[in-house]
């Protein structure tokens, strides 16, 4: 593992909703509703989205070789996930927060090439999401 370069945090919260099943991505909102077809939404709510970090953390995940360490928690369990920057990364969605298996870039787009989406997330994690009344915490840690 190498060092932290910087470090951002989300919080959100769950939502009954919450399936985390689709194969490709992994969603974070500001939304406060969410339907049965946002199947990559892990938490509503947040307080922030990709546009909100701040600029230094955004520099530094703009780099071709950035590896971002990604922890989500929520009641007591948590899950990593591994992705990488990019170059072209606008990072300017005002209420969305994406990390993507694929190379695709959007203004929501927070990191591409990760190693896990929803559906790979435990399933244990998944229905303390489904709890509206629980707090998910999103670490993002860019590492050099």
């Amino acid at each position: 593992m190498g060092s932290i370069e910087s470090k951002e945090t989300i919080l959100a919260r769950g939502h009954g909703n919450i399936s985390a099943t689709h194969e490709t991505t992994i969603e974070i909102t500001k939304e406060r509703t969410l339907s049965r077809r946002g199947d990559c939404i892990i938490a509503v709510g947040a307080n922030r989205s990709v546009q909100d970090l701040t600029q230094e953390f955004k520099k530094r995940l703009r780099k071709d070789d950035a590896k971002i360490v990604v922890i989500v928690e929520v009641g007591g369990i948590s899950e990593t996930i591994v992705a990488y920057g990019d170059s072209t990364l606008t990072l300017a969605h005002p209420t969305d927060t994406v990390i993507r298996k694929s190379g695709y870039i959007c203004s929501r787009t927070l990191a591409v090439h990760a190693n896990k989406s929803a559906s790979d997330l435990s399933r244990e994690l998944v229905r303390k999401m489904q709890d509206f009344r629980r707090e998910v915490k999103v670490t993002l840690a860019v590492e050099s």
